[in-house]
């Protein structure tokens, strides 16, 4: 919206502000700009044209997806053009969202990448990222392309440590184990599934490649996100699984 309003009107960015942790997808954004007086009217419509088209695009996911257009106080400074178009330019074109499905998978996410955060701190932009893959050569190529586009507008980039790529293995005897423990003590088949997250299996299997792991744990509910809570009642359940577990671990 705010790259759209920017090619057709002569406006000034004085702030921009949106998201927190690098492993959360952001939640909201702000960002403060000056404006010509006659050209608010069209600049309220653009904006409202917008959100309608957004909110009827995501009415499935994001029903309660809302962007406000707010009066505030005159800002003292604001950015410089050529910062400003290059700013707007590059999170427009650097990618955010799932970059590949999983080939053997089935509706299982490979590769990813989030536009996690940006902050203005020091009179600069300050813009942070996160890419995750189970396969470790798409993890490496996304943060490549991320970077590429970065470094298209001058940017200086930093990769800091992540999480390495933990591929799924069906074929697992610690996962027969757990199976088995869990049929056995609850009475139902568990689901079995590959997630699309950052785990410490990952940093680990980068250091032992031929270690045999398993992620497990109580049920979780809106993870990284304010809402995050955990169902107790499984809690119980998740420590008489893991003493059973440890029981029959395979000795060799």
């Amino acid at each position: 919206m705010l790259w759209d309003i920017n090619q057709k009107f002569q406006i000034h960015l004085a702030g921009f502000d949106g998201g927190n942790l690098r492993n959360a997808i952001a939640r909201e954004a702000k960002a403060v700009f000056t404006y010509k007086e006659e050209d608010e009217k069209t600049i309220t419509e653009i904006v409202e044209t917008f959100t309608k088209e957004l909110q009827y695009e995501f009415r499935t996911t994001e029903p309660d997806m809302q962007i406000e257009l707010t009066k505030v106080a005159s800002p003292e400074k604001v950015v410089d053009k050529v910062s400003q178009d290059k700013l707007l330019d590059v999170l427009y074109a650097t990618p955010h969202g799932v970059l590949a499905m999983s080939r053997e998978i089935e509706n299982f996410v490979e590769t990813s990448t989030n536009l996690a955060s940006i902050k203005i701190k020091d009179n600069k932009f300050h813009i942070v990222t996160s890419q995750r893959s189970s396969v470790e050569s798409a993890l490496q190529a996304a943060a490549k392309r991320v970077e590429s586009c970065l470094r298209l507008v001058g940017a200086e980039v930093e990769h800091t440590d992540g999480y390495p790529g933990w591929a799924p293995n069906t074929d697992s005897e610690i996962l027969n184990v757990v199976v088995d423990s869990y049929e056995r003590l609850f009475g139902k088949k568990p689901i079995v599934r590959a997630i699309h997250a950052g785990l410490e299996c990952g940093l680990i299997g980068k250091k032992y490649p031929k270690m045999d792991m398993i992620s497990y744990g109580p049920t979780l509910r809106g993870v990284h996100s304010p809402d995050e809570k955990m169902d107790i009642k499984t809690l119980q359940m998740f420590w008489e699984h893991t003493l059973d577990i440890l029981k029959n671990i395979p000795t060799e």
